[in-house]
């Protein structure tokens, strides 16, 4: 059976510690789309860990961790993390790479960077991972598959046919200097020794194992809203972020992914630019953000401040439609504990006009939060484990929410370890 673990709204929902939870009974956990453009922050008895590429379940013994066919696979990145885990005092990880995944080349970095440049002030607010231009190149056919490392003539050859008309865009576009095949070739030969000893047929060992009947956790990166058809296009990522997708980036059968596990946050943040209809400034927006997540919202990858807002039942409401929601996590609810009142954004008032359906972005731009504000639990609910233990006006909350977004909310998360989780059963 496949459960899939993806996010509702802007990403930052807290996926890596629900995924980091839940494979404490999977088999095998994938990560199935995206790069080391965003991270997931996980707490447990061997520290705190800010992970970009490596699944959130290679702190178990018993699970494998498979790097899909559909990542953008930055190698030198991966392994440095891989490294950094195993110092850390973590056994190291089974780990397993698609053949069919696609490299992050040393040039995507350089293109993201200069295009950023030249864009100035209408830039995407990349993280400058390579993201964009890497699946640029897999959708325009010029991408280099891990399996291509092991055929090192073909390589040569459409390496010099590649930077043929990278070098054209490097000349007349960015005026920066130009590649040289031969140099990314060796770079690439020190990338094959690296990863040589994990590559493997990764849908065919899939199969198998469910044919074995092993349990799979597919781990999505970012949440809805940046996914590049559903999502806040233009400022999306550049892959798809939907459960649906998983199906397609492990290279498994969608009739096998039987649980979609949604994680929205009990408020919203968000990195990056785009719109963000319930966000909040100023003195308000600080005090949020310093007591969020653990250690405040400050991106796991960038560092920089999330932008903060109320809980948009609007947004989750359809990030949750579009993932084929079949149990929503509800994390750092416990955050919230110091507001006597707690505003939720549950409508959108556009051109007068209130809607509680998520328009496209030109709609969204116009947007006003309509907000119903709801009584504060004025305490900390750190450390309760049973749901009828919570505040009276917590469980309010939380079931306000769950009728306004018309999915069941399974699971609560009132604090940053792995053991802070409420089951509640629907």
């Amino acid at each position: 059976m496949i459960k899939a673990v993806v996010g509702a709204n802007w990403g930052d929902e807290g996926k890596g510690k629900i995924t980091d939870m839940l494979a404490q009974e999977a088999d095998i956990i994938v990560r199935f789309q995206g790069g080391a453009n965003a991270g997931h922050t996980i707490v447990n008895d061997y520290g705190k860990f800010a992970l970009h590429t490596l699944p959130s379940g290679v702190f178990y013994n018993h699970t494998t961790s498979v790097i899909g066919n559909g990542v953008a696979l930055n190698i030198p990145v991966f392994f440095k993390e891989y490294n950094e885990v195993v110092e850390q005092g973590v056994p190291a990880p089974k780990i397993l790479i698609s053949d069919r995944a696609q490299m992050v080349m040393p040039y995507h970095i350089l293109f993201d960077q200069y295009e950023e440049e030249r864009l100035a002030g209408k830039s995407f607010g990349s993280t400058k991972s390579g993201i964009a231009p890497f699946y640029s190149d897999k959708y325009a056919k010029i991408g280099f598959q891990v399996s291509e490392l092991f055929d090192e003539e073909a390589l040569k050859e459409k390496l010099v046919r590649v930077c043929e008309t990278k070098n054209i865009l490097l000349e007349h576009l960015y005026h920066k200097p130009l590649l040289d095949p031969e140099e990314i070739f060796q770079e690439l030969m020190e990338y094959k020794k690296m990863v040589a000893p994990y590559v493997c047929d990764v849908s065919l060992y899939l199969w198998n194992a469910l044919k074995e009947g092993k349990e799979i956790l597919l781990e999505g990166q970012l949440g809805s809203l940046k996914d590049p058809d559903h999502g806040i296009y233009p400022m999306v990522t550049s892959s798809s972020t939907l459960a649906a997708y998983g199906a397609i980036g492990a290279g498994v059968p969608p009739y096998e992914i039987k649980k979609i596990i949604t994680v929205c946050k009990a408020y919203s943040s968000a990195v990056g630019a785009g719109a963000f209809v319930s966000e909040i400034f100023g003195e308000e927006a600080d005090e949020l953000r310093r007591r969020g997540g653990d250690g405040g919202e400050y991106g796991a990858t960038t560092g920089r401040p999330r932008r903060m807002g109320w809980f948009d039942c609007v947004a989750s409401k359809y990030g949750c439609r579009v993932q084929g929601t079949t149990d929503v996590a509800f994390t750092v609810l416990d955050v919230l504990g110091y507001l006597d009142e707690i505003p939720v954004c549950v409508g959108y008032e556009i051109n007068g006009e209130v809607t509680t359906e998520f328009p496209t972005t030109a709609m969204l731009e116009k947007a006003k939060p309509v907000l119903e504000v709801l009584p504060g639990w004025k305490s900390d609910i750190r450390g309760i484990t049973k749901y009828e233990d919570l505040p009276e006006n917590c469980r309010k909350y939380i079931e306000f929410v769950e009728e306004k977004i018309g999915f069941p909310i399974t699971m609560i998360s009132n604090g940053p370890g792995r053991n802070d989780i409420i089951y509640r059963n629907k």
